[in-house]
């Protein structure tokens, strides 16, 4: 039966002895060991009860086997939802409330998501069988929303896989069918999940490949997470479609990355991944020698970064733009001039347009064919979202005459740090609840290591007795790292106009210059 995305995934692969995953130890799983363990994995999912539109939710840490759980799911029909591994379990548990998958994957069976009367049931029952540690049904969270999940250990899923049959009868999926739900956020601070077809995603892999010449002797370096559209789709998709191969490492290392140079051919990172490089002495001509391509996505890559690399590379960094909701909607050209501060010309099958301008610059909306389907059971939000079938991205910027994109601003309150979206209402929310606080504002920085530093404003009660150390250690608990404050700044009172609205742009020309150094620490 057709299968939309896999079927093209499988037209596009070289022989089943093709490298796909080069480990870090040097060990090579080819693309027929690749598509056999998904097979495997399809059939233990169909034996857990996972019908065609079912979600599988998945919390796993960045390993072959968890990419593979990805492929397994297309062919099963079911929709793929991975989530952060840094998520905190009064994250997961919305996560899971709001999807409500069939069968939530982890790493390690642990408590995440779940409701605590569940967490007392589950020690009682690791007591009385070693059984429950590998597979149990619990309440995932409580209210009108309360539905059972199926909890597997992904080491379970490979037991289990280890003795079913390598062949599999791919579920039929059409174009318009869902692939994946990945989750953003709103200035809200609700998350929503983006939903992504076949052929949202289809499409976006084989406008990339070819706008990038990727070819079968491309070797890639993936150093990103795999639950994040960069890394999952781009870095991933585009390498299987091409059939080409990877050098897999678990996440950023620059003395993996430089142990990987001399045999591959590109690169996918955020800026920071070049920022941190640049302050490398081993960074030279000769180590990128073999190198066709690096590419930058996920946050703005500043100017001087581009100028830099290029001075102590010879390689211009192709930098590129994209959303959870679209994949990628430009990039500079492949052949062509990468112009430094724009993120390029409109992929092939998408259109650009900025609404709204003034003196220039306006609302940046998208529509073509890697626009996704609305968001997860909110369809009022994805009709306040579209204009005339444009998406509306919340991103301001224009257009030049040679029809290169610039991105000069966000008007959805997002911070972007390391490559990963902050969502200000989210942090701002638990720190108004914290003792002692009167009201905070969030925003983000110049930062020369992570492009934007989170930083927190807190106008604090008289004689309260709050230190910085005591809102960080606060939000630990409740948030991944990635959303910690960098710093925290108290002040008497913060700025608003005549409508008593916080004035951020204020605060953030205020304390621009919060992080100096190179490698931004005040």
């Amino acid at each position: 039966m057709p299968n939309h995305l896999f079927d093209l995934i499988r037209s596009c692969a070289p022989a089943d002895g093709a490298p796909f995953i080069r480990k870090r130890d040097g060990r090579v799983i080819t693309y027929g060991e690749a598509f056999a363990l998904s097979a495997q994995m399809a059939n233990v999912m169909v034996s857990e009860g996972v019908v065609p539109g079912d979600r599988l939710a998945a919390q796993v840490e960045k390993s072959p086997d968890a990419l593979i759980l990805h492929l397994a799911c297309l062919r099963a029909g079911a929709v793929y939802v991975p989530l952060n591994p840094a998520y905190t379990p009064a994250e997961i548990q919305y996560f899971l409330a709001d999807a409500e998958p069939k069968v939530f994957v982890q790493s390690k069976l642990s408590m995440a998501g779940l409701h605590p009367a569940t967490q007392a049931a589950r020690v009682r029952a690791r007591e009385e069988s070693l059984a429950a540690q590998t597979r149990r049904h619990w309440v995932a969270a409580s209210g009108a929303a309360m539905e059972k999940v199926g909890i597997i250990a992904l080491d379970k899923v490979l037991d289990e896989a280890a003795n079913a049959p390598a062949d599999f009868n791919d579920v039929q999926r059409g174009p318009d069918d869902l692939a994946a739900v990945l989750y953003t956020s709103g200035t809200t601070g609700k998350s929503k999940g983006a939903m992504l077809t076949h052929a949202n995603l289809a499409s976006n892999a084989i406008a990339l490949r070819d706008a990038w010449h990727w070819t079968r002797d491309d070797v890639l370096i993936h150093a990103l997470p795999i639950f994040h559209t960069h890394g999952l789709f781009v870095g991933t998709n585009v390498t299987l479609v091409a059939g080409a191969s990877m050098i897999f490492l678990p996440k950023f290392d620059a003395d993996e990355i430089f142990r990987a140079l001399p045999q591959a051919t590109a690169m996918m990172g955020v800026p920071t991944f070049y920022t941190r490089l640049l302050a490398d002495k081993r960074l030279t001509r000769e180590a990128t020698k073999h190198m066709r391509l690096f590419v930058s996505g996920s946050a703005p890559l500043l100017a001087e970064t581009h100028r830099e690399w290029r001075a102590r590379t010879g390689h211009a960094i192709l930098e590129r733009y994209g959303m959870t909701e679209t994949s990628m909607i430009t990039s500079n050209p492949y052949d062509g001039e990468r112009v430094p501060g724009s993120v390029g010309l409109p992929l092939p099958g998408v259109s650009v347009r900025i609404a709204n301008v003034k003196d220039g610059i306006g609302m940046i909306e998208v529509k073509g064919p890697n626009g996704f389907a609305g968001y997860w059971r909110q369809p009022e939000k994805t009709a306040q979202d579209f204009h005339d079938g444009w998406f509306v991205t919340g991103d301001l910027g224009r257009i030049d005459a040679r029809g290169y994109v610039f991105i000069v601003g966000r008007g959805k309150d997002l911070i972007i740090s390391g490559g990963f979206n902050v969502y200000p209402k989210e942090i701002e929310d638990e720190i108004d609840a914290l003792p002692g606080v009167v009201e905070s504002a969030v925003i983000g920085l110049p930062h020369a290591d992570f492009g934007e530093g989170v930083t927190v404003v807190v106008v604090p009660r008289k004689d309260a007795g709050l230190s910085e150390g005591a809102i960080v250690a606060a939000l630990r608990s409740r948030f991944a790292n990635y959303k910690i404050p960098k710093r925290v700044v108290f002040v008497d009172e913060l700025p608003r106009n005549a409508m008593g609205k916080v004035q951020k742009d204020v605060l953030r020309e205020r304390y621009k210059d919060l992080y100096q150094s190179r490698h931004g620490r005040a």
